[in-house]
């Protein structure tokens, strides 16, 4: 069963810097295609950023573009997100999540295509 744990979450002024972090277990980490959610208070959880299973494509949401970067290493079993020049829209829950196993370029931003979750972990940007 793969299991997902996220950490790097925190408070941070707005124009700050976080590094995210989900550890995968469970299965081969190299063959799941992996992505962040999140979540804001009185909204549905949207796509943030996907990564495939070789690092080689990425994707994300048009609101973090030239903000964020995913990466991944699978020696570690760890994908990232690290979010820089954070505003107080980006205040949210985020979620690891995984899909697989997967091959080839394509990339997955719905929530329902994704069969394992992390627990999430909160991020809140103060002005």
């Amino acid at each position: 069963q793969v299991q997902l744990v996220e950490s790097g979450g925190g408070l941070v002024q707005a124009g700050g810097s976080l590094r995210l972090s989900c550890v995968f277990s469970g299965r081969t980490f190299s063959s799941y295609t992996m992505g962040w959610f999140r979540q804001a208070p009185g909204k549905e959880r949207e796509f943030v950023s996907t990564i495939s299973w070789s690092g080689g494509y990425t994707s994300y949401t048009e609101s973090v573009k030239g903000r964020f970067g995913i990466s991944r290493d699978n020696a570690k079993n760890t994908v990232y997100l690290q979010m820089n020049n954070l505003k107080p829209e980006d205040t949210a829950v985020y979620y690891c999540a995984a899909k697989g196993p997967t091959a080839g370029w394509r990339l997955y931003t719905a929530a329902n295509e994704y069969a394992y979750w992390g627990q999430g972990t909160p991020v809140t940007v103060s002005s």
